[in-house]
């Protein structure tokens, strides 16, 4: 996976236009990933209603609970889907609306400054091993790009918004992402000996 940074877009991934973004404050340093979690409707899996609701296009008659997320206008940079599918929405460069009211480090309104992925899950369902396997390879693939992202840097949205949000949830093993993280890491470090 690679970033192509003219277009701030994920080579690998498919894209899928938000109008949901506007532009980052001038010289602004890309620093963060906030990892979030999401499931339309709540813990119902593999539609493309997600995908719908970043782009503006959720039928708020088709369920219920879409009439009354039916005036929110979100996005996020990336979705990883269940199966390990990846879609952007909103190029790097410019700033998704994905974190709402958030800090980090003293730092406020952190969609000025970070990269939002979202992961089709909920806070009491594991997520899936592709996922984490996804994120992985999206975290080092946005570090070569964004070098002031380290993996200190990457957290939950309940980090930077506590006590309004609580995704990835409890269901999101970071110690397995760490793992990942780090297994990835020793390849690439015997990868560059062997060259």
């Amino acid at each position: 996976m690679k970033v192509h940074l003219p277009e701030g877009l994920l080579t690998s991934a498919r894209f899928a236009f938000s109008p949901h973004h506007d532009a980052r404050p001038e010289h602004t340093t890309i620093d963060l990933i906030v990892v979030h979690g999401i499931s339309l409707p709540p813990a119902e899996f593999n539609n493309d209603f997600i995908e719908k609701f970043f782009c503006g296009d959720l039928d708020s008659s088709a369920h219920p609970y879409f009439d009354t997320i039916k005036h929110v206008r979100v996005s996020s940079h990336l979705l990883i889907k269940r199966t390990g599918e990846v879609i952007q929405f909103v190029p790097f460069s410019k700033r998704a609306w994905h974190a709402g009211e958030s800090f980090f480090q003293e730092r406020k309104a952190c969609n000025d400054f970070s990269i939002g992925i979202e992961l089709e899950g909920t806070d009491e369902l594991p997520y899936e091993k592709i996922q984490y396997a996804r994120l992985t390879f999206i975290i080092r693939a946005l570090q070569k790009a964004y070098p002031a992202i380290t993996r200190e840097r990457v957290v939950g949205h309940s980090d930077i918004a506590p006590g309004r949000k609580t995704d990835p949830g409890a269901s999101f093993d970071w110690q397995y992402l760490d793992c990942l993280y780090r297994i990835q890491s020793e390849h690439l470090m015997s990868k560059k000996d062997r060259i």
